[in-house]
């Protein structure tokens, strides 16, 4: 009995260590690269997400209802990247990222844990954030177009336009007369 629990851990340890059987015509390195540019963009979106979650959830002040509809379709849009992010890594035969603890390594995008945060703070902080966003999208597209994925490259332009998008409204939000 020994002998079989060792043979089936052999077994199922080599099928965790193999590669995904992913039929794509990307060279290894061209999916390590990509891998590692969407995951980086999937743990920002996540962490994104949050932050505006958290400050829909702690928006206060006389445009509160504005604002807080406002931040939940963002957090909203936000949301719907993540699985088109991770399935496309997948389908480039590509690991994702696992766990809450994953994503935390991986951002870039920073938490905001304040008890509280004056509203035009948060619309400018989020404002920020999906700038800079933008950015990394781009730079994720230069990696796809490196290696010529451009399916990956073609949702990365819809994203930088949807990124775009909300960093104008937020920006509109928090612009003041001179």
């Amino acid at each position: 009995m020994n002998r079989l629990n060792s043979k089936k851990s052999a077994e199922l340890q080599q099928r965790r260590d193999a590669p995904m059987a992913t039929r794509t015509d990307l060279k290894a390195a061209g999916v390590k690269d990509i891998s590692a540019a969407m995951n980086a963009i999937l743990a920002d979106v996540f962490a994104l997400y949050l932050k505006t979650k958290n400050f829909h959830w702690h928006m206060s002040g006389p445009h509160f209802r504005d604002y807080h509809l406002l931040l939940d379709q963002h957090a909203d849009q936000l949301f719907a990247m993540t699985d088109p992010v991770a399935e496309r890594v997948r389908k480039i035969g590509g690991l994702t990222l696992r766990s809450i603890g994953h994503i935390a390594r991986t951002q870039r995008v920073l938490d905001n844990d304040a008890e509280y945060v004056e509203p035009a703070d948060m619309l400018a902080e989020l404002a920020e954030d999906n700038k800079t966003l933008a950015a990394r999208l781009r730079q994720a597209h230069n990696v796809c177009d490196k290696y010529r994925d451009v399916a990956t490259a073609s949702r990365l332009e819809v994203w930088i336009d949807e990124t775009e998008r909300r960093t104008w409204f937020l920006f509109e939000a928090t612009r003041r007369r001179s």
